[in-house]
Order: structure tokens, then C-alpha cells, then sequence
């Protein structure tokens, strides 16, 4: 049997990268994969021309020059700006929360009133001391109006829970920006890959040895005894059995169709927060990548509850799952050969930029 230095189970970003080092550094490495395909969620299908993010929208962000100059190595990033925008009642509004927004409320067009309006509508719930779920959170940082047609239906999708039903904790702070500025984020650099995520994901793997369509827990032990070490990406509650109990997810589902139509909506991205409109956003992939294509496609992107045989996005970051979480990291500290990482490894919700950042200090630790 063929030895590998590691094991990486997972093609997704985070295995990339630390596949990609310890190539550099020597190392022998393979990368199973139980989907067809690499990347992970990055991955992106090309349809008509269109790369069609797979599983939903991913916009690179960061203020971490290092991370930014590190993809930067691998390809080219476009000069993609988020800017989405939110539907409700069939009316538009800017994201994120922006005097564009507050004009397209309240018809107010200078901070001095924007701050005014908001400041009246916060007063409302000035009795609120301490906020006993979501709900009291949202109102008490924004007002009836932000929370109502911005917030409540949007967020109780996501969760597939009543605000009332949420923890405060979600919603900390609600960010407003007294400009005319529709960039949802305040990163320094921000961009889509030039020719789709694909080629930042092949260019990481080059030279190493990928085998998709691998379940590691269908051969595992084949698998472990094929490499010294394991850096294993996948839902740590299913590595160790779930002896401490299941962690909790949310899902989703992507509905993908080709329309015989130059431009759909305008944008890459249109959030639906209206209660009684299923989908949480329809997504228009060519406007990453300023496409001129005949056609486009669009997905509707639909919350889901989580079960098996379905993929986890989301970690619901509760204090169930919190203690949960805590008695498995106890276990993989246990772990000799073993190393937990990415977003399931972690039982985290990372932005590429962390998966980035924190493959990277993996390498520092492991290939030192």
C-alpha cells in the first residue's frame, strides 16, 4: 500500500491550502473527496458559458493583506463589488443599511434626518432592558420599520424559527452607514477569481493526488493507514460516531435554471425578507464575472432544515451545541494522528478569508 506524510479528507478550500503547503514543503499528500468534484463549496458549474456557483454566492473578501496576497499568487481577482439588494412587497431597498436604504424608507436625504428617524423609531422600545430573544434585540437596535421589512422574515427563514424563538445574541449590533454607499462590506480587498473559484482550487492542488467520489467512512480504516497524519474537514460529530450527541445545522437548497434572457434582475444578488416569499435570495451568476452572454442563469436559494444524506452550511451556535462542540474538541485533543479543521471540522461559520487565514496557521503548527 502506498504511504502519504497526510491525508486530507476534503477538497473544499481549507484542504487546498494546506495541501498546497505541504507539497511545497516536501510533503506527500492525498485528497479524497466524497463529492464528484473539488472545491467544495467554491466549486463552480459552467453553464452556457456562465460559472454558476454551485452552492451559493461566494464574494472573496478581506482585510488581511497576507490572506489576499496569498489567493492573489494563485489567480486574479476581478474588481467585484457586493452590493445586494433586499425585496420586500415588491419594493427594492439598498444593502447594507445605507442612506440609499433610509431614503428609500423614510425619504430622508441627509444623515442628520436619517439619524433622527431611526433615533424615534429606537424609542419606541426604549422600556426593553435586557432583550429576551432576537425579536426584542432587533427592535430595541433598529426600530419597526428596518426590523419589519429588512429583517424578521429574512432571518426566521434562515433559522426555520420565530424571532421570538432566537437567541438576542444573533443580532449584536446592527450596523448603519450614513453614506450613500451600497458596498455591503468595509474590507479593504474584495473580488470574485478571474475565470471562477475553479481555477483557484486547481492551481492550489496541482501536483497533488485527488480522488474524488472517496467516502472516507465508508474504507476508513483503509484510509488512515495510508498516511502518517489525517487533516480531516469533515463534521467532527460523525468522526467520533456522535458519542456526545448530534450538532445541530442548517441547510440549504439551490433551484438552478438557464433563461433564455440577457439579464434577469440586474444584480448578483436580491435578498426576498418577505415572510411569505419561500426563498431567502435569487442569485444572477453572471454579474460576478460582468458577463455579456446571451442567456443567464439564476438560482433561488431556499433555507432547509438539516438531516442526513443533506449538506451542513450552517452551525447553530447555541448553548446546546456549544457544550456539544466543547466535549469533542476534548476528543480530538485526544487525537495523536488526527488534526480538525474548516468550517465542519470546526463547527464554525467561516468566510473564505478565515478558512484562508486558518489553514495557513494549520501549516505553520504541522510542517514546521
Amino acid at each position: 500500500m502506498e504511504k502519504y506524510d497526510y491525508l486530507i479528507v476534503g477538497a473544499g478550500l481549507f484542504g487546498a491550502v494546506f495541501a498546497h503547503e505541504a507539497k511545497t514543503a516536501g510533503k506527500r499528500c492525498l485528497v479524497i473527496d466524497k463529492r464528484a468534484h473539488r472545491g467544495g463549496n467554491v466549486y463552480c458549474e459552467e453553464v452556457e458559458g456562465i460559472r454558476v456557483h454551485k452552492y451559493g454566492a461566494h464574494i472573496f473578501h478581506t482585510d488581511d493583506k497576507e490572506v489576499w496576497e496569498y489567493v492573489n499568487r494563485f489567480v486574479e481577482f476581478n474588481r467585484y463589488t457586493n452590493s445586494p439588494l433586499a425585496c420586500y412587497n415588491d419594493r427594492l431597498y439598498n444593502l447594507p443599511f445605507n442612506m440609499n436604504t433610509f431614503y428609500q424608507l423614510w425619504g430622508v436625504r441627509t444623515p442628520a434626518e436619517a439619524k433622527a428617524k431611526i433615533a424615534e423609531q429606537r424609542a419606541a422600545y426604549a422600556h426593553i432592558a435586557e432583550p429576551a430573544n432576537l425579536e426584542e434585540q432587533a427592535l430595541k437596535l433598529c426600530g419597526e420599520d428596518i426590523y419589519t421589512r429588512l429583517i424578521k422574515g429574512y432571518t426566521e427563514k434562515q433559522w426555520g424559527r420565530k424571532a421570538t424563538e432566537l437567541p438576542a445574541f444573533i443580532i449584536r449590533r446592527i450596523p448603519f452607514r450614513f453614506v450613500f454607499d451600497n458596498n455591503y462590506f468595509n474590507d479593504a480587498y474584495q473580488g470574485i477569481p478571474k475565470g471562477g473559484y475553479n481555477v483557484l482550487i486547481d492551481a492550489l492542488l496541482g501536483g497533488t493526488e485527488v480522488r474524488l467520489d472517496a467516502d472516507y467512512f465508508e474504507e476508513r480504516d483503509m484510509w488512515d493507514a495510508m498516511a502518517e497524519r489525517v487533516i480531516f474537514t469533515g463534521c467532527i460529530d460523525e468522526f467520533f460516531d456522535y458519542r456526545c450527541g448530534r450538532l445541530d445545522y442548517r441547510s440549504l437548497h439551490f433551484d438552478h435554471h438557464c433563461l433564455d434572457v440577457e439579464d434577469f434582475q440586474g444584480n448578483a444578488v436580491v435578498n426576498y425578507t418577505a415572510a411569505d416569499v419561500p426563498y431567502t435570495r435569487i442569485i444572477e451568476h453572471k454579474h460576478f464575472e460582468y458577463g455579456v452572454q446571451p442567456v443567464t442563469v439564476i438560482t433561488y436559494e431556499y433555507p432547509d432544515a438539516f438531516a442526513p444524506g443533506k449538506e451542513p452550511y450552517y452551525p447553530v451556535n447555541d448553548n446546546r451545541n456549544a457544550a456539544i462542540y466543547k466535549q469533542y474538541c476534548e476528543l480530538a485533543e485526544q487525537q495523536s494522528r488526527v488534526v480538525f479543521g474548516g468550517r465542519l471540522g470546526a463547527y464554525v461559520y467561516a468566510d473564505m478569508d478565515d478558512t484562508v487565514a486558518a489553514a495557513l496557521r494549520l501549516c505553520r503548527k504541522c510542517l514546521v
